[in-house]
């Protein structure tokens, strides 16, 4: 069974799980998807295999991932998610150094994600194709879960347009130096002093 089969229609939006049961799917697919891309990579990772071990129909797969870079941003935002959830006590502190606390959380979050070299590539590798034009409604990356982190520690309850801006800039960033770690152009001692910097010059007064 190729990947082709069940897959949505062109620019079809995918469905949003509003029941528990959906969610609990939604969430084996995410796993499951993790741990193919964990064990063989991108490439190796074939669609109905994913349905198979989440033990979904293909076509529930499809109308919640409709293609397999599509899946895999999607893992890396939950990874991210998981990863926050379990530092729901991130928030800005009293006196604490905002640009040290958001490049700290950057930079440890990257070295999470490493973990995983197979993982790390398969969602990088996803995120730069294509997939915007099949699924063309996407959240600003401020409202994420990592960029309503950074605000967090920015202390920015209502935040401003400024606010929004420097934290875009820093997910941008984050990324950047995420990949260059992940490809080896750069060391991770490089690109820790890299983001130290980028999140001083960025939240700097």
């Amino acid at each position: 069974m190729g990947d082709d089969v069940a897959r949505p229609a062109e620019g079809r939006q995918p469905a949003a799980p509003v029941s528990r049961g959906q969610m609990a799917r939604r969430v084996r697919i995410l796993r499951a998807a993790s741990e193919l891309g964990a064990r063989e990579g991108l490439a190796s990772v074939q669609m109905h295999d994913v349905a198979k071990e989440a033990g979904v129909a293909i076509a529930t797969l499809y109308r919640y991932f409709p293609s397999k870079p599509y899946l895999f941003m999607a893992v890396l935002e939950w990874h991210i998610e998981q990863y926050l959830g379990s530092h729901e006590h991130i928030a800005a502190a009293e006196g604490t150094d905002a640009a040290a606390e958001v490049a700290e959380l950057l930079i440890t979050l990257s070295v999470k994600l490493l973990d995983s070299p197979l993982l790390a590539s398969a969602v990088a590798l996803s995120s730069f194709t294509e997939y915007a034009t099949a699924v063309p409604a996407r959240i600003d990356l401020v409202d994420s879960a990592l960029g309503q982190a950074i605000l967090r520690l920015l202390g920015a309850d209502e935040a401003s347009e400024t606010d929004r801006s420097r934290a875009r800039l820093l997910i941008y960033g984050w990324w950047g130096l995420f990949v260059a770690m992940l490809t080896e152009e750069i060391s991770t001692e490089e690109a820790e002093t890299n983001m130290r910097l980028a999140a001083r010059l960025l939240l700097t007064p």
